[in-house]
């Protein structure tokens, strides 16, 4: 199983977002960093065929992005998520099963089992206008995982989650990677250091590190420092 990322380029006008990436992905846990407007985002965007690149490809087991079979092997979590306010988390669950083609009976299953599983089960038939930010990102992720993805964008999928939600995701997410792809962009240095088996770095559109813990002497957030600059880092 491996996603494949070939020479892939967004330009807009006189700016380079992303800058002739390539990347060979399999299975397991592939944590992002980068500033904001590194082109961490647009990467991911064009990874899930939201976005359409200016140059390169992306496929995943040789199937390209724009087709059906991509769409079923994806599961996406993008940084600003669009809910139902007037939906409950299970109705939403639902309506987005079906969206992604899952049958009736196993959507409802499904729905439930995630709620369960991202610790909403108790708030299921509670409108979402009602759920603090870290419960929807809560119920974002789960319905990311809706379809049992392959392949499994998450875009900072730990704001608004409180350290013991932090600590849950990440122990998912650990188990996900064992049997997918998972690819995790956050501006939190610590769950990609403790959830990734490999870690990107990204400034300017390209990816200026790609290794593991291993190839990082000291805390990684140190050395993710030394990368982008103190003052930028910071920001995050």
């Amino acid at each position: 199983m491996e996603l494949t990322i070939d020479r892939l380029t967004k330009q807009y006008k006189n700016k380079i977002a992303v800058d002739r990436v390539s990347l060979h992905l399999k299975p397991g846990v592939c944590g992002l960093l980068g500033s904001n407007g590194a082109g961490k985002t647009t990467l991911m965007r064009m990874i899930c065929g939201v976005l359409k690149p200016t140059g390169g490809t992306v496929s995943f087991q040789g199937s390209d992005v724009s087709t059906e079979e991509y769409r079923k092997s994806l599961g996406y979590l993008p940084q600003n998520f669009g809910y139902y306010p007037g939906f409950t988390g299970l109705e939403f669950l639902d309506y987005m099963a079906l969206l992604k083609g899952l049958p009736k009976s196993a959507a409802k299953k499904r729905s439930q089992e995630l709620l369960e599983l991202v610790g909403l089960k108790n708030n299921a038939k509670k409108k979402i206008k009602t759920y603090s930010g870290g419960m929807k990102q809560r119920l974002g992720i789960a319905q990311a995982m809706l379809n049992r993805p392959k392949l499994l964008v998450l875009d900072e999928p730990t704001a608004g989650l409180d350290p013991k939600e932090r600590v849950r995701f990440r122990e998912l997410i650990e188990e996900l990677g064992k049997e997918s792809i998972v690819l995790l962009s956050t501006h939190i240095v610590s769950d990609i250091e403790q959830a990734a088996d490999r870690i990107l770095m990204m400034k300017d559109g390209q990816i200026i590190f790609d290794g593991t813990g291993k190839d990082v002497e000291g805390p990684l957030e140190d050395f993710y420092l030394k990368q982008f600059g103190e003052e930028e880092a910071s920001d995050e």
